[in-house]
């Protein structure tokens, strides 16, 4: 969040020794990892992390699911072809209709959607609705944030770009209330950003890529997205 990629890869990278082993967290930190060199553009880089250790041994725990999904997702709205990498969507299939967990469920709509499994993704947002209707913490956090960040990621996959808007933009403020830390949550404005990109929507995509270069100075990703929103055409 720094923007300290260089920092970060070179502090990574000295001792992968005491976190890419037999540790819980090796996938989130490879998640890390790769999110420096996309940030930077080394996409090579990136697919070569998710090939061997993000994705590598297809796992099925939930928070390597959870950073594979993110992980895809930006790449997807880079406009890079995955190719068999979304099938990450299988291993959701089993656990994305209970409606469990309102963070998880953003994360298994996104590989339904990069996927082009747009039925799943409906599926998981139906069963949602069933669980925001119980009286506990996740239908609380479904109803604040985590029903309509769904909802928008579905909107993106079926090119509806006006309601990715209506349904993300009110909710930036107020999206730690489903889950996440600063760096997953990212991908939310990332979404926003492309939707005003794609939809020519001149006055927020500039708003936004505005934003970034003042919390991310020297960003590659940042000045790539505010190049494309002073350029872009405007929408017929």
């Amino acid at each position: 969040m720094q923007n300290r990629t260089a920092d970060g890869i070179a502090w990574m990278t000295a001792s992968p020794d005491a976190w890419a082993g037999d540790s819980f967290f090796k996938a989130h930190n490879c998640w890390h990892r790769a999110l420096y060199h996309l940030d930077r553009g080394d996409i090579d880089a990136v697919l070569g992390l998710f090939d061997t250790e993000s994705y590598g041994t297809k796992s099925g725990a939930v928070l390597d699911m959870i950073d594979t999904s993110a992980l895809l997702w930006r790449l997807h709205l880079r406009g890079i072809d995955m190719g068999d990498r979304y099938a990450v969507a299988e291993n959701w299939s089993p656990i994305a209709t209970p409606g469990n967990d309102a963070f998880d469920d953003a994360h298994a709509v996104t590989a339904f959607v990069g996927a082009g499994r747009r039925d799943a993704a409906a599926s998981a947002i139906a069963a949602q609705r069933d669980a925001m209707a119980r009286q506990d913490d996740n239908a609380m956090f479904m109803r604040d944030a985590g029903h309509q960040v769904c909802r928008a990621i579905l909107a993106f996959g079926d090119d509806d770009y006006a309601a990715t808007v209506r349904l993300l933009r009110p909710i930036r403020a107020i999206a730690a209330r489903f889950g996440g830390s600063h760096a997953e949550r990212d991908v939310l404005d990332l979404t926003l950003i492309e939707t005003a990109l794609r939809s020519g929507n001149a006055a927020l995509a500039a708003a936004l890529a505005a934003e970034r270069p003042d919390s991310r100075h020297g960003s590659p990703l940042a000045q790539l997205l505010a190049r494309r929103a002073q350029t872009m055409p405007l929408a017929a």
